[in-house]
């Protein structure tokens, strides 16, 4: 999925409407990807993960959600910004300097990727 698609999604989609768009694609090559089954493997009861795709309850724990990324082989920090919820490791860094974080991040707000992805880049190599 390119970078435009993923936009597209988290402006254009519900969490419940993206899970069950992945979930159905692999629905159509492989039958264990009915809603049963996958809520079998992800622990949780098949009338709960209905009304999770059809937004009929809020989206679930950020345990749950990762363990659904899993198995739909979906992008995890997606899904969970889809879901309004910021993963716990990103929560525990943000709050070892939040108003560093907080500057940084309001900094970033408008910046195109290529400039986010060149910040990230020069970090990850020591490049200060």
């Amino acid at each position: 999925m390119t970078a435009g698609q993923i936009v597209y999604y988290v402006v254009h989609m519900t969490f419940g409407a993206y899970v069950r768009e992945i979930r159905e694609g692999y629905r159509q090559e492989d039958r264990t990807y009915s809603v049963r089954r996958v809520a079998q493997r992800i622990g949780v009861e098949p009338a709960y993960l209905s009304k999770i795709e059809r937004d009929q309850v809020a989206p679930p724990s950020e345990a749950t959600i990762r363990r659904l990324a899993g198995e739909l082989r979906a992008d995890t920090d997606l899904l969970l910004a889809m879901a309004g919820k910021v993963s716990s490791d990103l929560q525990a860094i943000v709050l070892q300097r939040p108003q560093l974080f907080a500057e940084l991040i309001r900094e970033l707000r408008d910046a195109p990727d290529h400039a986010i992805l060149r910040v990230a880049r020069e970090i990850r190599d020591g490049d200060w």
